[in-house]
């Protein structure tokens, strides 16, 4: 029988007594500080190279990772190039509660009950497991909840904390009682799942319980808390929203908001990032991939950028006081930073800094960092000889980037990134979207609802042709149901008329390579304009209807963008015809995603816009369905 020591940190939870026979018969860690998780990180030894990992039946002993103690921090890196991004098919709901989702029994023909004590049997014959007690969504107002974890996890407990935040071991409340756990047990995936990623969700009356079976923070401590948090606003009647959000200060000293949704790899984290330059200070705008033609900008001064969020933004209702716009604030006390576009030093020097000189110790991810050197961002880890892992990570906590906008924000104007693919009138597709797109609020709602995936998406293992991350794009982490989901976003841009709507694609534009210049351009130009109210004689009708509105002219810092990246069919490359064929790609694709959604319990304004989609109606019967002008 083992000699457990009992701490008594864990006596001051108010635990069920399921989790109370569990943390009773193995010695617990509850970290005190983030310099006892980075100690964790290295299991508590001087080595500068760790391996972590498992004693898996017929594998025997299975590193997952190795940990390599660099000057700037850990790097983490997976024996695996699959478990470098989230597997997409993960989720699963073991539950009978309402969902969309696929359920575990469904996929593995059988109830997770018999798992699920398995796992606990495991974690009790762990000699030592890890408890971290925090507030998912906000470290004051969040809901308590606690990650189990064994002890050689270190990086993953130190990258939730970074994440979440933490309650040290000597703050925690005696009425801290818990309503979500998450369960980490890696050689689970071995043992059960074939090698996958798997993450389950288990809503109980009273508790919201998250099996995570593998190492890779995406889809649990990540995209794990946000499924805790949609599941919670669900229930509640509020949504957490998949967006980034930035507060600028203009040349002139106007403060204007912009918040950027999407799918992964929409643009999100490059909304509150500086404005790539080239060596000379020029921003090159685009490139024509036919005819290798440049198109520079010259903009000196540029906004002062105060990021509000980076990835997830709570909206619940008792924020929303502003009664006209849609007010938002962090779910989040760190960042999953995405660093895949830095890979020459000077890219983006802002970051580069903190990531090579933090205040403490970070948490690298599929950089390849040299045991006692300096972890490089644009050093990514290689997937194979040749060919870079397309997910390089640091997580960031917040308190470390300059400038962060802490409590609720009004937003301005609310912004939609899609990664797009080059189009050509001989090799046409979807990319017809031009830099800036003006948007009815009712057709915001229906690309919120059809949230395309888009092009070569660097974050998950499945970036095939053109799908729907689902609605409000937040829906791969969502455990519910669509049409509540669908029902709480139209609710909210109903209820917040004076915040207003664009479309703003990335990587192309037509025949031209773009990257994420246009979200920098429009981040500049409204924000000086200050609104995205335009008079009649300044847009027209875009050929796709589904695209709103479009600019007759873009001038930035007194220098036209040219008109082929406002509307795509002037586009030499691309024409009307090569236009109109991937307006049918687009509208075919929307044709197949609302229909999903015409449900009984869908709003009769819902099923309004959805008519209007499915008959090819005009942009002016998307304004009349939902105009903020009348309210």
């Amino acid at each position: 029988m083992k000699n457990v020591k009992h701490d008594s940190a864990v006596a001051r939870l108010k635990l069920t007594p399921e989790l109370q026979d569990l943390l009773s018969s193995v010695e617990v860690i509850v970290p005190e500080d983030r310099e006892h998780m980075l100690r964790l990180t290295f299991l508590e030894g001087d080595s500068d190279l760790v391996e972590v990992a498992y004693d898996v039946p017929g594998k025997g002993r299975y590193v997952e990772a190795t940990v390599a103690r660099c000057k700037n921090g850990a790097a983490v890196n997976y024996t695996e190039a699959y478990m470098r991004r989230r597997d997409p098919e993960a989720m699963l709901i073991a539950d009978d509660g309402p969902t969309d989702k696929r359920r575990y029994r469904d996929r593995f023909d059988t109830s997770f009950d018999k798992t699920r004590s398995e796992t606990f049997d495991w974690f009790k014959q762990q000699e030592r497991l890890i408890v971290l007690p925090f507030r998912s969504g906000d470290p004051d107002r969040g809901y308590p909840t606690l990650l189990v974890a064994p002890d050689n996890a270190g990086f993953f407990v130190t990258g939730l904390a970074d994440l979440q935040g933490f309650i040290p071991r000597s703050e925690i409340p005696e009425d801290f009682e818990p309503v979500a756990v998450i369960y980490l047990a890696p050689p689970f995936r071995h043992t059960h799942y074939e090698g996958k990623q798997v993450v389950v969700h288990n809503r109980l009356d009273n508790m919201h319980e998250l099996f995570s079976y593998n190492l890779y923070p995406g889809p649990s401590a990540k995209k794990g808390v946000y499924g805790i948090l949609i599941t919670k606003g669900e229930q509640e009647g509020w949504v957490t929203l998949h967006s980034s959000a930035v507060r600028l200060i203009t040349p002139y000293d106007n403060e204007f908001s912009i918040m950027h949704e999407g799918a992964s790899g929409g643009g999100k984290s490059e909304m509150t990032q500086a404005i790539h330059r080239q060596a000379d200070g020029r921003i090159l705008l685009a490139t024509d991939t036919v005819t290798h033609e440049q198109h520079f900008l010259d903009l000196a001064d540029t906004c002062q950028l105060m990021p509000v969020t980076d990835d997830m933004a709570l909206a619940p209702t008792f924020l929303q006081q502003d009664r006209r716009r849609l007010v938002i604030e962090d779910a989040e006390s760190g960042w999953f930073l995405r660093v895949d576009h830095l890979n020459k030093y000077g890219t983006e020097p802002e970051i580069e800094r903190l990531c090579i000189d933090p205040p403490e110790p970070l948490i690298f991810l599929n950089i390849d960092g040299k045991p006692g050197a300096t972890a490089l961002v644009w050093e990514h880890t290689m997937d194979e000889p040749g060919k870079p892992c397309p997910n390089p990570r640091v997580i960031m906590p917040r308190r470390f980037v300059p400038n962060t906008v802490n409590g609720p924000v009004p937003v301005d104007v609310r912004s939609f990134g899609v990664r797009t693919p080059p189009t050509t009138r001989e090799n046409p597709n979807y990319g017809i979207i031009g830099m800036v797109q003006i948007l009815p609020p009712a057709l915001a709602w229906l690309w919120r609802l059809v949230a395309p995936r888009g092009h070569s998406n660097p974050s998950i293992t499945t970036t095939e042709g053109i799908s729907s991350e689902g609605v409000g794009s937040y829906w791969p982490f969502a455990t519910g149901r669509k049409v509540p989901q669908a029902n709480l976003l139209l609710e909210l841009i109903r209820d917040t008329p004076g915040t207003r709507y664009v479309l703003i694609p990335n990587q192309y534009i037509g025949a031209y390579h773009v990257g994420f210049q246009p979200e920098w351009v429009a981040r500049e130009y409204i924000a000086r304009r200050g609104s995205v109210r335009f008079r009649p004689e300044q847009t027209r009708d875009s050929r796709c209807a589904l695209l709103g509105h479009e600019l007759l002219s873009l001038r930035v810092n007194g220098q036209e963008i040219p008109h082929g990246l406002l509307s795509v069919h002037e586009q030499i490359e691309v024409g009307k015809d090569g236009y109109d064929a991937g307006a049918e790609i687009l509208t075919r694709f929307f044709h197949q995603q609302v229909q999903q959604f015409y449900a009984d319990d869908l709003l009769p304004l819902g099923k309004k816009i959805i008519d209007i989609c499915l008959s090819g109606g005009t942009v002016q019967d998307y304004v009349d369905a939902l105009d903020p002008d009348k309210r």
